[in-house]
């Protein structure tokens, strides 16, 4: 075991802190950090690679925790003084460790899909924990993979796993480079499989209660402000909604998105 015992925020200290705060170092090193229990239970489980186990030095640790430790040989186990280790932690009631880990970006002409794909498609997402609660559920309802397109929230910042309970390391993630990338995958994949493309709105003339929502399909939401962009509508085989009552005109987009994969899911 590489343990290591840290009194300041000397260089391996601003490296973990950046792997939490800083997008671009993150993207760079391949790394990510992660915070919560089930998160750190999901990326073991998926085999993630775990570069660092971080508790606070004399901290109570539990047996699950020894046992963690004890088998990431290759990871740096390391130990800091109370006040730098509840530096780290978001949560009122800190983790009794906090990981780093390796992820692997998944391109898209890597992708390897079954007969009857079912892809969901995030069209600029702008709150990570709405992100993460998609996640959740895409790996909930068997989606296959789960497109992100544009200037969006992290998939991997810490927020963003923790609200997808380390779903995350278990989903097929595609970080979209350009909308042309996107056109020409669905038109291969309309010929490959028939492939549908259904957009969702509030307004969308197509009621989900008078649909069938089935594979091979991909389903696209939208931003939470603004909805799909014109040029995703363009692309889609129809637009439809959620018929809802009530006072407020929409639901939240994980709760939309969780209705949508239960259609998929149940018609499969």
């Amino acid at each position: 075991m590489n343990r290591i015992s840290i009194n300041t925020e000397n260089d391996e200290y601003q490296i973990i802190e950046s792997l939490k705060l800083n997008r671009a170092k993150r993207a760079k090193a391949h790394e990510v950090f992660i915070e919560g229990i089930e998160s750190i239970k999901q990326a073991i489980k998926a085999n993630r690679e775990i570069t660092r186990i971080i508790t606070a030095r004399n901290a109570a640790l539990s047996d699950w925790a020894k046992d963690v430790i004890a088998a990431q040989e290759k990871a740096r186990n390391i130990e800091m003084p109370e006040n730098l280790y509840q530096k780290l932690c978001d949560r009122q009631e800190a983790s009794e460790m906090l990981v780093t880990a390796k992820i692997k970006l998944l391109k898209l002409n890597e992708l390897l899909l079954p007969d009857k794909p079912f892809i969901l498609l995030f069209d600029r997402p702008g709150d990570t924990g709405n992100l993460g609660s998609v996640i959740r559920s895409a790996n909930a309802f068997n989606v296959d993979a789960l497109f992100v397109l544009g200037h969006a929230a992290d998939v991997y910042d810490p927020k963003t796993i923790r609200a997808s309970l380390g779903s995350v390391f278990h989903t097929k993630i595609i970080l979209v480079e350009s909308f042309a990338e996107l056109e020409a995958f669905i038109q291969n994949e309309k010929i490959r499989c028939g492939i549908k493309i259904y957009g969702t709105d509030t307004k969308g003339d197509m009621p989900l209660t008078e649909e069938r929502l089935q594979r091979p399909v991909i389903v696209a939401l939208g931003n939470e402000a603004k909805g799909i962009s014109v040029a995703l509508k363009n692309i889609c085989d129809g637009i439809m909604g959620i018929p809802i009552t009530g006072e407020v005109n929409s639901l939240n987009v994980a709760s939309a998105a969780s209705i949508f994969m239960w259609e998929v899911y149940k018609n499969s």
